[in-house]
């Protein structure tokens, strides 16, 4: 096994599994608890929204230090604090809850960026789609088990959620701090001073840069779309005959686990713009969002079809964008940018959350997923460009 499936990147992506295995559970604990204590949707859109909002707030911050003080020492930090945020949610309620999604938040900020920046700068350009593709991969496997595993969890007592949150804590502990890169892996991020560019100044480029900006309205729509499926499929599976939140998140992951394992080949990674393959990305994230909303009438049939089809558009739209940028960034900030695009991607989680929330307070969720659905069309729309290639 060679490049991006060697075995010094296995470990890592088994660190990656570890790492995420937690949130698979907390998505679905949270909101059935917070239910159980009383907390409207809207609430409970903040406080799942609270853990990416606050891992984009400190991603871009995130890339800058990584490049200073290298991957490894950060890494070994942020484990401690994500320990000690599962811990917290075994002993408090609401409040702790908003307090260990912004622990994990920051958390995930680092983590992700230390392990994305060193798998681009370790791998060569031909691989470095693949790369990026099984790091998602693995970040996505927890959820095939993770949402049945929590509602056997809710159902027979949260003595096994402390126990398990404990154990998690505990080897993505071992793992990570066990964790080795070669120092040709983190030589660019720590060696290149020219990098070392105002994170500030950085911000403008979301606006000036057309190939970050465009990537990250598509990241941040599409995201809040995810969000929205995230934060309120426990809750919107009550409400249907033969729905189960569980087997949703369980189809939604396997789709993506099984397309990128099978087709991450296919995402390009040639610094193009391939208008078909993103708009026919987006129209599938629509169609998928349309399918949940209509199942309230339709039937758990249409449910479970869109949890297929959100999953096909999460596999690929994330290596897609992801790969184009590092070819079309400018070298000298180029894992800032990266940073930047991906708190696009954090924003709109969270955002499908905090705005969803309350939308489907007024209304409901049926009519909540029909937005999604329109928000996806649009990007259908804004991804057309009539150029073939789009790059520098």
């Amino acid at each position: 096994m060679s490049g991006a499936m060697s075995w010094p990147f296995m470990r890592l992506y088994l660190l990656v599994l570890l790492y995420f295995s937690a949130n698979a559970i907390l998505n679905v604990i949270i909101p059935l608890q917070g239910e159980t204590l009383g907390a409207s949707n809207t609430t409970i859109g903040l406080i799942m929204g609270a853990y990416l909002f606050t891992t984009m707030f400190f991603r871009p911050w995130a890339g800058h230090i990584i490049q200073k003080h290298g991957p490894i020492k950060i890494l070994r930090i942020i484990l401690i604090i994500n320990g000690f945020a599962l811990i917290l949610y075994t002993f408090t309620e609401l409040g702790g809850y908003l307090i260990a999604r912004m622990l994990q938040g920051v958390s995930t900020a680092f983590f992700s960026m230390a392990l994305q920046i060193g798998i681009i700068d370790a791998l060569p350009e031909k691989d470095r789609s693949q790369g990026i593709s099984l790091y998602s991969l693995f970040s996505y496997i927890p959820g095939i088990i993770g949402p049945i595993l929590a509602l056997g969890i809710w159902q027979g007592g949260m003595d096994y959620f402390t126990m398990l949150m404990i154990l998690i804590a505990i080897f993505t502990g071992i793992v990570g701090y066990s964790a080795k890169m070669e120092k040709s892996e983190i030589q660019f991020a720590t060696n290149s001073t020219e990098q070392r560019v105002g994170i500030f100044k950085s911000f403008s480029q979301l606006v000036k840069n057309p190939f970050l900006f465009k990537c990250s309205v598509l990241m941040l729509v599409a995201s809040i779309v995810f969000g929205a499926i995230t934060t309120f499929i426990p809750l919107y599976a009550t409400q249907l005959k033969g729905g189960n939140a569980g087997i949703y998140l369980m189809l939604q992951a396997s789709t993506i686990v099984i397309a990128r394992f099978t087709l991450k080949r296919k995402i390009p990674s040639d610094g193009k713009w391939h208008s078909s393959f993103i708009m026919g990305t987006m129209f599938i994230l629509a169609l998928a969002a349309q399918c949940v909303s209509f199942s309230i009438t339709g039937g758990a049939i249409f449910f479970y079809v869109g949890a297929i089809l959100m999953g096909i558009a999460q596999a690929f739209l994330y290596p897609m964008l992801t790969t184009y940028l590092t070819f079309v960034l400018p070298q000298v900030n180029r894992n800032v940018l990266l940073g930047l695009f991906i708190a696009m991607a954090d924003l709109g989680v969270s955002l499908g959350g905090v705005i969803m929330g309350p939308i489907a307070d007024f209304s409901s969720y049926s009519f909540m997923y029909m937005i999604c659905a329109g928000l996806g069309i649009a990007m259908v729309i804004f991804s057309y460009d009539r150029r073939k290639i789009f790059t520098h």
